[in-house]
């Protein structure tokens, strides 16, 4: 799928092989308990329940030179893959396993990632045939032919298009369009001219014309080909929707003919392109970002021929980079891994191959994964709470003052319609035709590219498959997919310190009830509410309460902007305006469900703490999470996630009963005063 409207619990967006995007960690390896000695007593909770929670932690933890941050996600996220190394360390050297199964797919891909000595004779040898058919353009019509073809395998120059859910008829698929093509993470790093803007820029023409000489060109060819390179993507992110404007579903929904594309976009050969890719007769597509496309005519029309293949080239350079030669690898780390994400070193080989894998081929590993970590029981005991989480958000809404039975009613009727998914699909991803070898790494990398883009491709047009997973089982988050409206939690992360079926309720209502509370709440904020039970983009609000939930919702917005994330830059309340209000929804939902089991019930504290805070304790643990000061400014611009401090005390701020565990007054830090009090779901 290509345009993507899952909400994911944790979203650190990745822009180079070797920097892990996943985090989580305590000094306790089980999770399963509160660890006192991670505590800062002598900071009050009703000041700053993060640092009460895990200040000493904060203070003594360094963040290891291959991560931009370390923490609770990290940990597990690392664990997962020394499981994964271990089962391929059983898999041995045997080579005779059923070509096209599992251990052969995983095995043989792992093989090449592993074999440094060639990856390295080879230098750019992977790319340079890629590289020769770039070269050889001499005209749009050549342009068009390997724009598909890098579309096809490496990236998605000028911009994207696949296969997705129709916003208002989700049970079809139709093709998307949608803005790409920036080598920089986001629009503002083209925009904006401030101190740390202006360095990040320079270091990517820097690496642009680094790249270039690796491929032969001299100093001043490469340095002409990066100026003119920046100069396009500019001219791109001058044209591209804002973060902030792309999380508003109606502000991405332009379902037209292929007539009306053409019409917007004349010098564009869409027709052309269209044949080439595979599609030649689309049907209706949706245009996300129709001023972008606008554009896209545009440059097609003024750009000289010249400039486009250096922009083509640097697209197929940018995407092999990672998995090329050491000098190729290290040029791209040195941008990617320490300007952008302040990184120190790069992850070792066997985990950045691992991350390859799973990120071409994750179901296979996902396979081997669940067979060996993912035990029957942990799935009826995670089942178990997300039946108890759902009971508990019915309750809210049939109790919510604000909001008309009528709403109400479509409210609880969108709930009772959510599919659970858990721990691994019911039907795994089919890989026939796939063809992964001994011969080259980079070869199984294009050919699994290729692979896939044509299979969602092949999508366009047909009913929707809603047994599709959208992350693979070893994966440590969790998902909402509004049009599907399903909540989809990976077995990756049903794992201390979210989830351990032999823990005390506190530990899992606090942990992956959290989790699970806030996928939930994501069926209904600000994005999530423009879905009906169908998954189907609709209005079935009330006008009076549509404004209602937009006041109440600004509140948290004006909340969040207040929060210094890093240096001078605030946390952005518009862009995570929709997990912040799933950080709350969850917790509320969770307690609520935790106020009905035993444990609760009896108010037996438990090393030394009450249910109630243990319970709260156990959320702060899972967001026991350090980051490079480089990795926060580049959230602040691109994460829809607050920072970590700011989950825990924005929405325990806003939560009565944190307040009554904790004894928070009012007046204290951790308890918003009643006008500014956010209370929604």
């Amino acid at each position: 799928m290509l345009i993507s409207k899952f909400k994911f619990f944790l979203l650190i967006t990745a822009f180079a092989a070797g920097v892990s995007t996943y985090s989580f960690s305590g000094t306790k390896e089980s999770g399963d308990e509160i660890n006192k000695k991670d505590m800062d007593t002598t900071v009050s909770p009703a000041v700053d329940f993060f640092e009460y929670a895990d200040g000493t932690w904060l203070k003594n933890t360094e963040i290891p030179a291959a991560f931009s941050g370390w923490g609770s996600f990290y940990v597990l996220r690392d664990n997962n893959l020394n499981k994964i190394k271990g089962i391929l360390a059983e898999l041995g050297t045997k080579t005779d396993y059923p070509k096209g199964s599992s251990e052969q797919f995983v095995g043989d891909f792992y093989y090449t990632g592993m074999d440094s000595a060639n990856i390295e004779k080879q230098g750019f040898k992977p790319i340079e045939k890629d590289l020769a058919e770039v070269n050889s353009i001499v005209d749009l019509k050549g342009f068009y032919k390997e724009l598909v073809y890098i579309q096809l395998g490496y990236s998605n120059p000028l911009f994207a298009f696949g296969s997705g859910a129709d916003a208002k008829n989700s049970k079809q698929n139709i093709g998307q369009i949608e803005q790409s093509g920036l080598g920089l993470p986001d629009r503002d790093y083209y925009l904006k001219n401030d101190d740390n803007t202006k360095t990040i820029r320079d270091k990517y023409v820097s690496l642009i014309k680094e790249s270039f000489v690796l491929i032969g060109y001299d100093a001043d060819k490469a340095a002409n080909a990066a100026n003119s390179i920046l100069a396009l993507e500019t001219q791109l992110a001058k044209a591209s929707m804002s973060r902030v404007d792309q999380r508003d579903p109606q502000k991405i929904y332009h379902k037209m003919t292929v007539k009306e594309l053409v019409s917007l976009s004349p010098d564009f050969e869409w027709n052309d392109y269209f044949t080439l890719t595979g599609v030649p007769e689309p049907g209706d597509i949706n245009v996300a970002e129709p001023d972008f496309i606008k554009e896209i005519s545009n440059v097609v029309k003024t750009t000289p021929v010249e400039t486009l293949k250096e922009y083509l080239k640097w697209n197929i350079i940018r995407s092999a980079a990672p998995y090329l030669s050491d000098a190729f690898v290290q040029a791209n780390f040195e941008f990617y891994g320490k300007a952008l994400n302040g990184t120190k070193e790069m992850q070792p080989r066997w985990k950045r191959v691992l991350g390859t894998i799973d990120g071409r081929i994750g179901m296979e590993l996902g396979k081997l994964f669940v067979k060996q970590y993912f035990p029957p029981n942990a799935k009826q005991r995670a089942m178990e709470l997300v039946h108890n989480l759902m009971a508990s958000l019915k309750v809210r809404i049939e109790n919510l003052q604000w909001m008309s039975p009528a709403t109400k009613e479509m409210a609880k009727e969108k709930l009772a319609a959510f599919t659970v998914k858990i721990g691994y699909p019911d039907k795994w991803k089919d890989y026939t035709g796939l063809d992964i070898n001994r011969e080259s790494y980079f070869g199984n990398i294009l050919s699994a590219s290729i692979f896939e883009t044509k299979k969602d491709l092949a999508k366009i047009g047909k009913p929707v498959d809603k047994t599709e997973w959208g992350m693979t089982p070893q994966t440590v988050n969790a998902y909402y997919n509004p049009q599907n409206n399903e909540i989809v939690f990976p077995a990756g992360i049903l794992q201390p310190p979210f989830f351990d079926k032999d823990a005390d309720d506190a530990i899992n209502y606090g942990g992956i009830g959290a989790v699970i509370g806030h996928e939930m709440t994501h069926g209904f904020d600000d994005e999530g509410r423009q879905f009906d039970a169908d998954g189907n983009m609709k209005d079935w609000w009330t006008a009076q309460d549509g404004e209602k939930f937009d006041q109440r919702a600004e509140r948290i917005v004006n909340q969040f902007d207040n929060f210094k994330a890093v240096d001078t830059l605030n946390v952005n309340g518009h862009l995570t305006e929709g997990e912040n209000i799933a950080d709350l929804g969850g917790i509320n939902v969770s307690f609520d469900a935790f106020k009905n089991t035993e444990e609760f019930k009896s108010g037996n504290p438990i090393e030394g703490f009450t249910p109630a805070q243990r319970f709260f304790l156990s959320y702060a643990n899972i967001w026991k999470i350090k980051d490079r000061p480089e990795r926060l400014k580049l959230r602040v611009k691109v994460d829809p996630h607050s920072p970590e401090h700011y989950r825990v005390i924005g929405p325990l701020s806003n939560t009565p009963a944190f307040w009554d565990a904790f004894n928070v007054k009012p007046g204290d830090p951790m308890r918003m005063p009643d006008d500014k009090l956010v209370n929604i779901w």
